[in-house]
């Protein structure tokens, strides 16, 4: 989980966590909504970023191969 501390003047209720969040609070939030809350820097700011090594190893993809070039003549 992911942490957003809540900057506005007044106690606001976040549906979405279920409760009323007070000024100053450092609250955790899902870490697929982190960027729903930070995107609103007059009220939320950033307090701990999603750990995204912690979901598990990455994916890998092949290396494209090299185009090769045949000569002819």
């Amino acid at each position: 989980m992911a942490r957003v501390r809540y900057i506005g003047a007044e106690p606001v209720t976040v549906p979405e966590l279920g409760r009323t969040v007070q000024p100053d609070e450092l609250v955790e939030v899902p870490d697929n909504r982190f960027d729903g809350y930070v995107c609103q820097p007059g009220t939320w700011e950033a307090a701990e970023e999603p750990k995204t090594a912690a979901a598990g190893p990455k994916k890998s993809t092949p290396a494209a191969k090299p185009a090769t070039t045949s000569k002819e003549g």
